[in-house]
């Protein structure tokens, strides 16, 4: 086992005791502060889906919002047929649909919208990539085209009333029902619940970045050129990773839904995108479980401080993202990294210092 990589198990099971025992006793098990950070948990998974392309390949996606809304909206269109039962859905009758329309049809099934809100996502992504990392664009250029084919997605989702709702989105759903389980979003299980998804999104995290899988992804992000010079497919590795993210954004999506309990084009903006950026930047790109706990605290602060700043908070946002990549470029994981080695070699010097006597004694006696 590489030392890097026991950190982060060791930093895992410290986050998992964490999340698991200490945030539930420390809110006193309130249902609604529960709830509130089941969507933390919700939103950390998406911030690591970006950390896995990121800083695993060096491609900042910045249409990481739209593939979180696919699955978001997968999981509300199958809660909206469940509350409307045999009649259609009450939008739809409010803009003069008269049938179920066929894309609906399927999501009747909690397995296929589960399947769908996962593999969408990812086939969408993966179109977009082969689109872009086929004719080697890299760069900003990525940055680019992902925002613009978010801010395309959104207009359609908004234009589509009749599929979509509109700009009101999707609301009075209906409960998750799980076997044997009607899902209370309020309650300790279902925290639980959200607690166990990101704790099995970060070990697949570690898994690909510790993989040789990871390894390539990194010797990309470096160097693609050289990559592609020992004979890796550079293309199909970085499609392969978007597909990944976009497929665990998809995911974060689905439990965001349930969560608040509706669903929205907001959740496709160009401020939710950057947002999510933002999240990965402050916690560290570099590292999965850094990006996650990255998200948390700023949630957690902004839900704090947006109480008292309504208006100033976006405005503080954007500062403290200026400030973390002038002064922290590699986030709170870089610092921590940084001041360990820092101790680390203060601590040698002292050894060295103590040992010096010593060697100075046995020279003498040889003398």
């Amino acid at each position: 086992m590489t030392t890097r990589l026991f950190y982060d198990l060791a930093g895992l099971a410290l986050f998992a005791v964490v999340i698991v025992l200490g945030v539930p006793a420390l809110m006193g098990f309130d249902a609604f502060e529960l709830n509130t950070f089941a969507r933390y948990l919700a939103l950390a998974i998406v911030a690591l889906a970006l950390a896995l392309s990121w800083g695993g390949a060096g491609l900042l996606n910045l249409g990481q919002a739209a593939t979180f809304g696919m699955g978001s909206y997968a999981m509300a269109m199958h809660l909206k047929l469940k509350a409307s039962g045999d009649a259609l859905p009450d939008f739809m009758g409010w803009n003069n649909v008269s049938e179920l329309p066929l894309i609906w049809v399927p999501f009747h099934s909690l397995a296929f919208t589960l399947i769908a809100g996962l593999l969408v996502p990812a086939f969408i992504g993966g179109l977009i990539a082969i689109f872009m990392f086929r004719a080697r664009i890299a760069g900003v250029f990525v940055a680019i085209i992902t925002l613009a084919f978010l801010v395309a997605f959104q207009l359609v989702v908004i234009e589509q009333q009749g599929i979509t709702g509109g700009q009101n989105g999707l609301t009075g759903l209906a409960p998750l029902e799980l076997p044997g389980w009607s899902v209370d979003t309020y309650s300790l299980s279902f925290y639980y619940l959200a607690a166990g998804c990101l704790m099995l999104a970060i070990t697949l995290g570690l898994y690909i970045t510790h993989s040789k899988f990871g390894l390539i992804l990194r010797a990309i992000r470096e160097d693609a050129d050289r990559t592609r010079f020992f004979g890796y497919n550079v293309a199909n590795y970085q499609t392969a990773i978007f597909c990944i993210s976009a497929a665990l954004a998809g995911w974060a999506g689905m439990l965001y839904t349930l969560v608040l309990e509706f669903a929205s084009p907001t959740y496709m903006s160009v401020s939710f995108s950057l947002a999510i950026v933002i999240w990965c930047a402050v916690g560290g790109r570099d590292s999965v479980l850094a990006a996650a706990v990255g998200a948390i605290l700023v949630n957690l602060l902004e839900g704090k401080l947006s109480d008292i700043y309504v208006e100033g908070w976006n405005l503080m946002l954007g500062v403290t993202f200026v400030l973390v990549v002038m002064f922290m470029p590699r986030g709170l994981h870089g610092l921590l990294g940084d001041l360990t080695n820092l101790f680390r070699r203060g601590a040698g010097k002292r050894r060295g210092n103590r040992s010096a006597p010593t060697q100075t004694a046995k020279t003498g006696q040889e003398l």
